[in-house]
């Protein structure tokens, strides 16, 4: 027991002085230093070490000695509980901050860049109710906040189903969600009319461990539009119990423009690779934005703050200077909507992206909005964007790539490099990676514009934009 008292310590009284990648907050002991959940630059605490590297130690606060006169009240109920939402304690000017400051640190510290001056990080101006999708958790695990053990009816009384989010760090453990400020109406009254129902006539809630019961999970999608979509992924097939919910669902709420349902007998809640099956309404939903429609349908990929992709959108395309007669690749496209928002301002737009039913989503886009400049690859990026490809297809003058958080694979940027296009512009939702991956072209390519932009309020993640041009000599 020493033993371990000594590797995993406790140390009281650190100041939290910063805040660092991933939202972490940080304090010395001994000059090492210790990143701390749940804290912010200005608190006073004992943390609890749970893991020691050799150049760092992490752990969470077991005790407060003095608040931050930066903190404010959370708004949300489950606080503390949920993986959402972190920085609800930071007041939203702060929260900005500490963006800002990642993006300059990230792209200084890791990817070793020369960097101009970082234009302010764009906020968002709805700070709640913002998203527009979100996943549900249906579990018979519900977890349970130390005050409801304080109140606990006992074992045999005790409802322990649960709707709601993953703890974090527990995967098969689910925090029941009676209210969220993420994603506006009707997300919170269909949640809570779905988990009624399902308790109400007895339908079984997963197990992540033992890998049996009924319902699995609750994806709800709106648009600025509002239209909403409702899908529900069962264990198996009961069409008897498949038709009762979503019937009700049907005539409980109108509102619902698609309604879809999925068989996922696998053991992981991965949908991606399951059927979707059709109910009631139609199979997709539309978006707007700037005059154009977008098709989302179940498996689309749309950023989840629809304001903001706009702000986002708009910056892509600003520092692609654009004047109709360059041919634009825009690389992980999607359904192409940055593809079919820039159309208008170029000559040709070439999209490339893995998933093939977004493919066709961007291909039905431009249809939609008769678009005809526009075409789309589906397959992997470091198989599609060979020497061949670019050549029947045409040298870019600008390229467009956002990519996922994982960033590019080195054939990627092998790839962009020989097309030498004027321009690149990288959007990235992980400066981290996006760093690296530009340090891999920084003798080719000057950094010459910076744009954060805040896509997730009261979270430490951040967008990122950033304008590469040729070296004259290249």
């Amino acid at each position: 027991m020493g033993q371990r008292r000594d590797k995993y310590p406790r140390y009281e009284n650190l100041e939290i002085i910063d805040i660092a990648a991933e939202g972490k907050a940080i304090a010395k002991k001994d000059e090492m230093v210790v990143f701390v959940t749940n804290a912010i630059p200005g608190d006073v605490v004992d943390v609890q070490i749970n893991k020691r590297k050799r150049n760092f130690k992490e752990g969470y606060p077991v005790k407060f000695h003095h608040y931050s006169e930066k903190r404010v009240d959370a708004f949300c109920s489950h606080f503390g509980l949920c993986g959402g939402c972190k920085w609800q304690m930071l007041p939203y000017e702060e929260q900005l901050h500490y963006k800002q400051k990642q993006v300059s640190d990230q792209l200084s510290r890791i990817g070793h860049l020369t960097i101009p001056e970082i234009s302010p990080i764009l906020r968002s101006q709805k700070t709640i109710f913002y998203r527009n999708k979100l996943e549900y958790t249906f579990s018979k695990k519900r977890w349970f906040s130390e005050q409801e053990l304080v109140n606990d009816p006992g074992p045999e009384l005790r409802d322990n189903r649960a709707l709601g989010f993953h703890i974090p760090g527990m995967y098969d453990r689910i925090l029941n969600i009676d209210n969220c400020y993420l994603q506006p109406e009707p997300s919170n009254k269909i949640r809570l009319a779905v988990a009624k129902f399902a308790r109400e006539n007895d339908y079984g809630f997963y197990d992540q461990k033992e890998k049996k019961g009924y319902l699995r999970n609750l994806i709800i999608r709106t648009t600025s539009l509002s239209e909403v979509m409702v899908i529900v992924a069962f264990q198996k097939s009961d069409e008897d119990k498949q038709e009762a919910l979503l019937s009700y669902l049907k005539n409980e709420f109108p509102e619902i423009t698609s309604l879809m349902y999925i068989i996922n007998g696998k053991v992981n809640d991965s949908l991606a690779d399951q059927e979707v099956h059709f109910y009631a309404g139609r199979d997709h939903i539309f978006e707007e934005m700037e005059g154009l429609r977008f098709k989302i349908g179940a498996k689309s990929f749309y950023q989840t703050n629809s304001e903001q992709a706009y702000e986002l959108y708009k910056v892509a395309r600003e520092f692609a200077q654009l004047t109709g007669k360059e041919t634009v690749y825009d690389l992980y496209t999607g359904t192409g909507t940055i593809a079919n928002f820039i159309a208008s301002k170029a000559k040709k737009v070439v999209g490339i992206e893995y998933v093939p039913e977004a493919i066709e989503d961007a291909k039905v886009n431009s249809a939609l909005n008769r678009i005809e400049n526009t075409s789309f690859f589906a397959g992997d990026m470091k198989d599609i964007l060979t020497a061949g490809f670019i050549e029947e297809n045409g040298r870019p003058e600008v390229i467009i790539l956002d990519p996922p958080r994982a960033g590019i694979h080195t054939n990627v940027i092998d790839a962009m490099l020989a097309a030498k296009p004027d321009r690149i512009v990288y959007v990235s939702c992980n400066p981290a990676t996006q760093a690296r991956d530009l340090s891999l072209m920084k003798e080719l390519y000057s950094i010459t514009k910076i744009q954060p932009v805040d896509m997730f309020p009261h979270t430490h993640h951040v967008e990122n934009v950033v304008l590469l041009e040729r070296n004259a000599e290249y």
